[in-house]
């Protein structure tokens, strides 16, 4: 997963044992799975590939208790798609709470930080 590129910020990454369990390219991934329906859909946004939208979304789904994305498959007359679970929005808004709780409270800090950047550097 690419990040979006900021000239100043900060990545909110939640671990949980061993493995990231939610960072910004998981959360997108949600919200465009979300937007369109489709696992396949959600990665082409993102220029990711479906295997690796499968595999972002495989691995959310085994870390939980229960998934948080369900899949319907399609057939000769289409149908299939892809779904948040009632777990992958209280999931995803959790995250989307921290992010904006950890922008705020690094604020200041970050604005310090940027105003010491040489100016070539700032952005």
């Amino acid at each position: 997963m690419k990040p979006v590129k900021t000239a100043v910020g900060a990545w909110l990454k939640i671990v949980l044992g061993a493995e990231i369990a939610m960072g910004p390219g998981k959360a997108d991934l949600l919200d465009h799975i979300i937007a369109t329906g489709s696992i396949a859909a959600a990665g082409r946004r993102m220029k990711m590939s479906y295997r690796r939208a499968w595999l972002l979304v495989d691995e959310m789904n085994h870390m939980f208790k229960s998934p948080v994305v369900t899949t319907a498959k399609g057939g000769k007359g289409g149908g299939g798609g892809a779904v948040l679970t009632p777990l992958g929005r209280d999931v995803l808004s959790r995250y989307r709470n921290m992010q904006a709780a950890t922008e705020k409270a690094i604020a200041g800090d970050l604005k310090v930080l940027k105003n010491a950047l040489a100016a070539k550097r700032r952005a």
